[in-house]
């Protein structure tokens, strides 16, 4: 795994999908799917970055802790609300993946914020999910692909609006995210159509 890339990122971006638009939950699968790994064989790493301290920063642990509760096959996952993956820690649990699992396919998952018309929305996309950038933090790429959810509106003071974001639309994001990640995984093992994603809550 390269912690820094030697040529500009390639980002291939499907199309966002909101939360609420449970019609279009497969489209997310598909695109998770179509940029995984095709061997079985290939490790999956999915780092969940963000702090339970800050609302809208606490989507990635939230999808940690949804994700390690389900049977994952061939599946590592880093960053929970018990163990997350900051700005503080990052490096290091880098260097660990690096160390210990050096061939395995990295998905990075983060929070972000955009434009008010936007907020709801998954994002997947090829390439390394840029965490930090949305407070102007420069912090290490991380990901071969990367899941995003925007969960607030930026442009004017970051911190304060992701510490003042609904938890509501975290919880949401981070439900979506887990359970469509989760049938993309298993599909890589089961041939055939995809199940429609059912969810324990309604938007």
């Amino acid at each position: 795994m390269k912690l820094k890339p030697d040529k500009p990122f390639n980002h291939q971006i499907y199309k966002p999908v909101h939360y609420k638009d449970n019609v279009s939950h497969p489209a997310i699968i598909q695109a998770i799917r179509r940029l995984l790994p095709s061997s079985e064989s290939t490790g999956l790493i999915i780092v969940c970055i963000g702090t339970d301290r800050s609302t809208g920063d606490s989507l990635g642990p939230l999808v940690g802790s949804h994700l390690e509760k389900l049977p994952l096959p061939n599946t590592f996952i880093y960053g929970t609300l018990e163990r997350p993956v900051h700005a503080v820690n990052l490096q290091e649990t880098l260097n660990e993946i690096d160390r210990t699992h050096s061939d395995s396919f990295i998905i990075g998952i983060d929070a972000c914020l955009g434009r008010e018309k936007n907020v709801g929305k998954i994002c997947v996309a090829k390439g390394p999910v840029l965490p930090g950038a949305g407070v102007n933090k420069d912090l290490i790429p991380v990901g071969d692909m990367n899941i995003t959810g925007i969960v607030n509106v930026s442009g004017y003071m970051e911190y304060a609006v992701l510490q003042n974001t609904r938890l509501s639309i975290v919880m949401s994001l981070s439900e979506v995210i887990s359970q469509c990640l989760y049938h993309a995984v298993l599909s890589r093992e089961k041939s055939g159509l995809l199940t429609k994603v059912k969810f324990s809550k309604k938007a």
